[in-house]
């Protein structure tokens, strides 16, 4: 497996255009003495059979088939382009990995990506990275890209009777957890919360935080603070963003007035709510909001395709959900590469997708495209 160090890095790039870094890239690749300098040809050719962008503004432009034995040694260019690059079909790319293969190694370097392409604000993190060490810590999996958020972060129906009560259950799960230390505990209950409409409330704090996370505490008991009634309260560690997607579904719950379903959810519903899923018992859809594609690919979902898929349904605004009837019909969300990856779709096999949102339809034709061009493998 190949292993990135500072000096296969080059930070703050730009490029009119992806063929314009591609260039760029297949040129340092050369100034290492890893290729010969035709070897760009080979590159361009192969972006010209299918586009190297793989998600979360990461591509990995390489040479095709016939020209390996311009490859003199195995190794990588990763190019950081913090204004991005288009790379075409609405896809922008903040960080281009240039790989010169003697054979599959680009497949080990794909399996490295898995968790990175599968997690929410990654494109963010690496425009802002301002070190190679900053990259390859998150290319490495070493960075939070995920904020702690599961069924241990969940409490309801606590017997609390006021506010200062709630602070601490919600700041004491985060602690629990390993969230955070004792002063965090101590800054949360000290703070007074922002009130989000009919009793929910929200609370934070970046105070001895080890791992960004989000608990939720609720209360059946009537109570009041600031004269404003109090149902339940989220509260959240940060070290890094990684909680800011789970605090965007949540803006969009607000936003609707639709505070009511996380304050009637069980736990299962709080957390498919906050992370912008749909539940079990929420997949009673309407027939056109369903649809069964058939994988072409030769050898299925791997991560290549994988991420086009994901790609494409992120594109959409609607709560979209996948199922392999062919494997354990569980569904899964279809914006996550990880859970996608994890349904061992082969070649053959039928994937049923729900859709729901003001965008469903649109989603739907949109993934079935994708799927019947080939998710950028022909």
């Amino acid at each position: 497996m190949l292993k990135l160090n500072n000096s296969d890095i080059t930070l703050s790039q730009s490029a009119t255009d992806k063929i314009d870094a591609i260039k760029n890239i297949a040129k340092s690749l050369n100034d290492k003495g890893l290729v010969e300098s035709d070897y760009v040809s080979g590159m361009l050719n192969r972006e010209k059979q299918n586009s190297t962008f793989l998600g979360n503004g990461i591509a990995i432009p390489h040479g095709t088939t016939d020209t390996r034995s311009m490859v003199k040694t195995t190794g990588v260019a990763v190019h950081h382009y913090p204004q991005g690059v288009d790379w075409g079909d609405g896809n922008t790319v903040y960080l281009a990995i240039g790989i010169a293969a003697k054979s599959d190694e680009h497949l080990s370097i794909l399996k490295q990506l898995t968790k990175v392409l599968g997690a929410d604000g990654v494109e963010e993190q690496l425009r802002k990275s301002a070190s190679e060490q900053e990259i390859i810590a998150l290319l490495n999996g070493d960075v939070q890209l995920e904020a702690d958020f599961d069924a241990s972060l969940v409490q309801l129906n606590f017997p609390a009777s006021d506010m200062l009560q709630m602070s601490a259950v919600a700041a004491g799960l985060l602690k629990n957890t390993g969230c955070a230390e004792n002063a965090f505990v101590a800054d949360i209950v000290s703070k007074s919360p922002t009130h989000l409409g009919k009793g929910l409330w929200l609370v934070g704090s970046d105070k001895s935080v080890t791992r960004s996370g989000v608990s939720f505490v609720s209360t059946a008991n009537d109570c009041q603070y600031e004269e404003q009634p109090v149902h339940a309260l989220l509260a959240f560690s940060a070290c890094n963003a990684a909680h800011q997607p789970l605090l965007n579904n949540l803006s969009r719950i607000v936003f609707n007035n639709e505070q009511e379903k996380l304050l009637q959810a069980d736990i299962e519903q709080v957390l498919a709510l906050l992370k912008g899923e749909t539940t079990a018992n929420q997949q009673d859809l309407a027939d056109e909001n369903q649809a069964v594609f058939k994988i072409k690919n030769a050898h299925g979902l791997h991560a290549r395709p994988g991420a086009m898929l994901v790609a494409e349904a992120k594109k959409f605004e609607s709560n979209i959900r996948v199922a392999n009837l062919d494997g354990d019909a569980k569904p899964v969300n279809a914006k996550s590469l990880m859970k996608v990856i994890a349904l061992g779709v082969k070649h053959g096999h039928q994937l049923q997708f729900t859709a729901e949102g003001p965008d469903a339809s649109v989603a739907l034709q949109s993934i079935g495209s994708a799927i019947a061009s080939g998710l950028g493998e022909g």
